[in-house]
């Protein structure tokens, strides 16, 4: 696998490349170039080369490169889900499911590119106003390694139909599935320049990203440190910036909600793609009139948890990512133990046996009657562990959810129009479900408040964040 820089697979400037490894595993699935800051200006010049063409058409004939590939990606969904289960660990349907999403998001922007228009008024004593949408120009994002087709998607989608060109970093633990989407964009008539993918480190590539002068605008997906850098290395510039940061999703479950339905929800939602989503459930408040019922079913949901590698018939959990993030969660499970904060329900432990000694797996994990200073919960835990707290009632518990520095999402499970209404006015977050958890469509906005970060993805909205507007007032 090679860079993508002005329409063409390049080596990087260095020559030397990383190997790229099956979390499952531990064996080497591709290699990438290990790109540096002259390929990312090398890419930047050809994004700008590109962007006058690419900006002066049709949002509609624009567009319509995204849906040619939306319907290649469909075809071709069995290999590109092969490719992202094997660098990212995820169960295949997973995969599948992945991959159909980034077909999806193409074609939503397709539809919306035939509804892009500017404004138009007369007012009285200052003449006929346009409003005009321009797009900003060569723009940066960089991918995270837990959901890497989805959010590519969410990024490239709105910015090549609003008219930018981009220069898009994908993870290092997980390149290869965004290089061969950016390859089936190419082959759908995408012109060259338009999209260039640089690989390697976030110390470099993602760095050069968000200083370079060029770029008028980023976004970013990872971790609040890394996202804190991205906007400290883009300040001086005063580039527009989306950053979607960690959370720490809080789900309320009210003693009148449909039970059966709520522990499916908290397996889906906690433990899909192995807990390593930034909207998954990760703070588990129960009503203590219900909390018995509720635990007794999800030890016995989780229990029934398949791990394994994500290739193998009938594994529902796959691995971590990567080793560092083993090594995280393993430490905060640990912490929470030996300060006994809790009460270890399922799981809470790496897996023995001979066909996990080479991955990164880690059990499912219920912890019961935690604490509401644990660790647990004041930290994001990015992996297979849920941490449950009982509560009283709704008040307590939406002044639990809301006592947290991240607000990304949230769900309260309820068949009461009252507590609905009280729960989705007062949860701190971005995004709020009620009776379900996880799912973004792609016409919803989405990000998050406070240390979750700023802008949106997704929507109508998205369009916006990558134009800027033009006043044009006309006194005849």
């Amino acid at each position: 696998m090679k860079m993508l820089i002005n329409g063409e697979w390049r080596d990087s400037v260095s020559g030397k490349v990383f190997a790229v490894h099956n979390p499952a595993t531990g064996d080497a699935v591709g290699e990438a170039p290990l790109g540096g800051e002259d390929d990312v200006r090398s890419a930047v010049e050809a994004a700008g080369g590109a962007f006058p063409d690419w900006s002066a058409k049709s949002p509609r004939d624009r567009a319509k490169v995204l849906f040619f590939a939306a319907e290649e990606v469909r075809r071709r969904n069995t290999d590109l889900a092969a490719l992202l289960t094997a660098e990212q660990g995820k169960p295949i349907r997973e995969a599948v499911d992945e991959i159909n999403g980034f077909a999806n998001i193409l074609e939503y922007y397709y539809a919306l590119s035939a509804g892009e228009r500017g404004e138009f008024m007369n007012l009285r004593g200052y003449g006929r106003i346009t409003v005009e949408r321009r797009p900003l120009g060569i723009c940066g994002a960089i991918i995270p390694w837990n959901m890497p087709a989805i959010i590519m998607g969410w990024k490239i989608g709105p910015a090549l139909v609003a008219g930018n060109t981009v220069v898009l970093k994908p993870a290092r633990t997980a390149p290869l599935t965004c290089t061969k989407l950016a390859e089936i964009l190419g082959d759908a008539g995408l012109p060259p320049g338009v999209l260039n993918v640089v690989t390697g480190s976030g110390e470099t590539v993602g760095r050069e990203i968000a200083r370079n002068p060029a770029i008028r605008k980023v976004s970013f997906t990872g971790e609040v440190g890394t996202g804190r850098q991205v906007a400290l290395d883009a300040a001086p510039t005063l580039k527009r910036l989306t950053l979607e940061l960690g959370g720490s999703d809080p789900m309320i479950v009210c003693d009148d909600a449909d039970i059966p339905m709520a522990v499916e929800g908290v397996i889906r939602g906690r433990f899909y793609n192995c807990g390593q989503v930034c909207t998954a459930v990760k703070r588990l408040y129960v009503y203590e009139s219900i909390a018995d019922e509720v635990i007794r079913r999800l030890k016995s949901r989780v229990e029934a948890i398949v791990v394994g590698n994500g290739m193998d018939r009938g594994v529902s959990m796959g691995p971590l990512n990567n080793r560092a993030g083993l090594e995280r969660v393993v430490g905060q499970v640990d912490a929470a133990r030996e300060r006994d904060e809790g009460e270890i329900v399922a799981g809470g432990r790496v897996p023995e046996g001979k066909e996990y000694e080479r991955g990164l797996f880690f059990l499912p994990t219920l912890i019961a009657g935690v604490p509401h200073d644990s660790v647990l919960f004041s930290e994001e835990v990015f992996g297979p562990v849920l941490p449950i707290a009982t509560v009283p009632g709704l008040d307590e518990a939406l002044d639990l959810a809301n006592n947290s520095r991240y607000g990304l999402g949230a769900s309260v499970w309820t068949r009461s129009a009252d507590v609905i209404a009280r729960a989705t006015e007062g949860l701190e977050a971005g995004i709020v479900w009620v009776n379900q958890h996880l799912k973004i469509p792609p016409e919803v906005p989405f990000g998050g408040t406070k240390e979750s970060g700023i802008g949106r993805e997704n929507g109508s909205r998205a369009l916006e964040e990558y134009m800027e507007e033009k006043a044009v007032l006309i006194r005849l």
